[in-house]
């Protein structure tokens, strides 16, 4: 039996990954090459909720929201590893902070 889990209690926390989430699909939208039935664009739902790789420029990136770390990953193909834990902010922050953390390296 899975435990209560009182809507009021998290739905602060919903409406951010929701937020954080469509970010992060809009800039997988625009790097990857369109597949039928917008196949190119999925997160894929597991304890850490998973773009796959993205390509830009010379490298692959992937982001990962870990819900069991609370933390999200962005990592590229160089090997390149950062970490952005969860904070309480405004949707325009997590995007300038994915952008100068990830997506800014060169």
């Amino acid at each position: 039996m899975l435990p209560a889990l009182p809507f009021d209690s998290w739905k602060d926390t919903l409406a951010t990954l929701h937020m954080w989430s469509q970010i992060v699909g809009k800039v997988r939208l625009k790097l990857c090459p369109l597949v039928n039935h917008w196949w190119n664009v999925p997160f894929y739902i597991t304890a850490r909720h998973d773009t796959s790789a993205m390509p830009y420029e010379q490298a692959r990136y992937r982001v990962q929201f870990d819900f069991i770390e609370h933390k999200v990953l962005i990592e590229t193909s160089e090997g390149r590893v950062v970490t952005m834990p969860w904070l309480r902010e405004a949707v325009a922050d997590f995007t300038r902070n994915l952008w100068r953390r990830s997506l800014s390296w060169g």
